[in-house]
């Protein structure tokens, strides 16, 4: 069991951001086993259409956001739309693009951790 002085407090302020897409900027915690973003989108961020091996919680804090769920013109492709106080479910390997409708900010949950995601590929 890890000791209680492993345990931190930390500020979103005091992380250090970057910007791995134009329109966006992120600051990460990585812990062992999940990861979690705060990602700044301004409106007409688009992410594009990838998918990777991380299970990941996409918790919409403020804005409005649009996720293309499926494969790029397959029939199973979809959209949602979520707002402030909602939260997208996406299990490994799920399509996935985002489209930020206006200026909002998502915390991201990764599990595992990972040193890219899928906005580091269209950087």
């Amino acid at each position: 069991m890890t000791a209680s002085a492993d345990a931190a407090v930390h500020r979103w302020e005091d992380l250090a951001a970057d910007q791995p897409m134009e329109r966006l900027s992120r600051r990460r915690l990585v812990g062992v086993h999940a990861m979690l973003s705060e990602i700044r989108l301004r409106a007409g961020c688009h992410v594009p259409t990838h998918a990777h091996a991380n299970e990941q919680f996409a918790c919409v804090i403020s804005g409005r956001m649009r996720f293309g769920l499926g494969a790029e013109g397959s029939p199973e492709r979809r959209e949602v739309t979520l707002g402030a106080g909602e939260v997208l479910h996406l299990p490994p390997h799920v399509e996935h693009s985002a489209d930020a409708l206006e200026d909002s900010v998502v915390l991201d949950v990764f599990s595992p951790p990972s040193e890219k995601t899928g906005i580091d590929a269209h950087g």
